[in-house]
C-alpha cells in the first residue's frame, strides 16, 4: 500500500451497517450516536459519518459485542436531509 492510498482510508465517510434483529433507539448511544433504523425483515441500519477507518472497526466490534449477526457494510453517500456534522 502506498502512503497515498493509505491517507486515503483516514478519511471520514459515511457507512451504513445491517444486522439481524431490531434494536431500540436508546442503543445509539452504544453506537455513538449513530442513526438507527428498524427495517422491514427483522433487520436494524445503523448509519452515520465515521471519521476513519479505526472508528468503523470501533462499531463493527460493538455489533459483535452485541451479538447480532452482521449482514452487511456499505459505505454510503450522505441523505440529502442531513447536516455535514463532525465525524466520530
Amino acid at each position: 500500500m502506498t502512503p497515498t492510498s493509505a491517507r486515503h482510508h483516514d478519511e471520514p465517510r459515511w457507512y451504513e451497517i445491517r444486522v439481524q434483529g431490531h434494536l431500540d433507539p436508546r442503543w445509539a448511544a452504544w453506537f455513538d450516536g449513530l442513526s438507527l433504523t428498524c427495517d422491514s425483515g427483522g433487520t436494524t441500519s445503523i448509519r452515520g459519518r465515521l471519521m476513519d477507518q479505526a472508528a468503523l472497526y470501533g462499531v463493527l466490534q460493538r455489533v459483535r459485542d452485541v451479538g447480532l449477526p452482521l449482514l452487511s457494510l456499505t459505505q454510503v453517500e450522505p441523505a440529502p436531509d442531513v447536516p455535514a456534522a463532525e465525524p466520530r
